[in-house]
């Protein structure tokens, strides 16, 4: 089930003897983890009705012991079982290396308490088996899928997958609409772009601009100088001014990051990983921001539509000779960058130098 969907259910019923949470994605497991807590737990001590465990330190069979066990101080419980990644069976490489006569090799992969729990569960407990290491795209994808299917006794699942653009959108207009945050839709994918579509992040920097703008409207320069990596867009201007071949616009970027005490190895990277995200678009074939956009996503390099909007653009505007040459001087200045040099400045105005001149 989806996060909203286990939400709408806690609601209208009395939670499920067993949860399984699967998925990194922290806002909705959150929400849902303080939901749960509020509907068990409303007339109970939070501090004794509350135990955590991680697997990778305790075992299964010891956790749901303590779930049967019945507290002085609490009716309601709530056990969280974390880590649950630990206890799944190794592979064949890793078994045989493992001692015959290690316990906890022993231990690992048998679900035979959690079995016999579900079976007779305790009432007024709820246990959250919480499996967040990995992701549902991409490499993790596999790794998710085994976990799931390891723990398909507990049949109440949630699932929390990441954002999609569109909804990290729409919930960071309404986090910051419940805030009281004035801010115009030009800023908005400023902040979107700066925190990489994190919800959990534009909820915590969002509560900081509200207190440093106060009742006034959100600017760019509030986001630049509260919002961690919101200086990519002087970046990107630093981008486009290169691919313009306009080395005084190009240089008065330069010195506007300087004034502001931008750690220039920072600043090298965000051109690194614009120039190579240009070249594998060109390389890819594809040119229109959406296609630039499903083509990463794609690949699980997750973008949102204000980057790939920029990234078009850069694509746009150097043709292939040049982004290869580029990426070749992001190169040659950050190795600059590690060696003793008078000045970290006097190395990015050489790069400047070199992408402004004669190809």
């Amino acid at each position: 089930m989806t996060p909203e969907q286990f939400l709408d259910r806690l609601k209208k019923q009395q939670p499920a003897p067993a949860y399984l949470f699967l998925g990194p994605e922290p806002y909705q497991r959150e929400r849902c983890r303080k939901a749960l807590l509020d509907a068990v737990l409303a007339n109970e001590d939070r501090d004794s009705g509350f135990t955590r465990h991680d697997l990778d330190q305790t075992s299964l069979a010891a956790a749901l012991d303590d779930a049967r066990s019945l507290s002085l101080f609490a009716s309601q419980r709530v056990i969280w079982i974390g880590s649950a990644e630990a206890i799944l069976p190794r592979g064949r490489a890793a078994a045989a290396a493992a001692s015959d006569d290690d316990e906890e090799s022993a231990e690992r992969g048998d679900l035979s308490p959690l079995t016999s729990y579900l079976r007779e569960p305790t009432p007024g407990t709820t246990i959250v088996v919480e499996a967040s290491r990995y992701d549902f795209d991409g490499e993790d994808k596999t790794k998710l899928e085994r976990v799931q299917k390891f723990f398909s006794e507990i049949t109440a699942q949630v699932e929390f997958r990441p954002f999609t653009p569109e909804a990290a959108r729409s919930t960071a207009q309404a986090l910051a609409k419940q805030a009281g945050l004035q801010i115009g839709l030009a800023e908005l994918p400023l902040l979107l772009d700066a925190t990489n579509g994190d919800v959990a992040r534009i909820a915590i920097e969002i509560e900081k601009l509200k207190l440093y703008a106060g009742d006034r409207k959100v600017t760019s320069d509030d986001i630049a100088a509260l919002v961690a990596d919101a200086q990519s867009a002087t970046i990107f201007a630093l981008v486009a001014a290169l691919g313009r071949g306009d080395r005084i616009a190009a240089l008065e970027v330069l010195d506007t990051l300087s004034s502001a005490g931008e750690y220039m190895p920072l600043a090298l990277t965000f051109l690194a990983t614009q120039f190579r995200m240009a070249l594998a678009a060109r390389e890819a074939g594809v040119r229109s921001a959406s296609q630039i956009q499903a083509h990463f996503n794609k690949l699980g390099a997750r973008i949102w539509p204000e980057r790939a909007r920029q990234i078009e653009q850069t694509v746009q505007a150097f043709p292939k000779s040049r982004l290869e040459r580029a990426v070749v001087k992001v190169f040659e200045a950050d190795r600059a960058l590690r060696d003793a040099r008078p000045d970290d400045r006097v190395v990015m105005e050489e790069m400047i130098l070199a992408l402004t001149g004669p190809a």
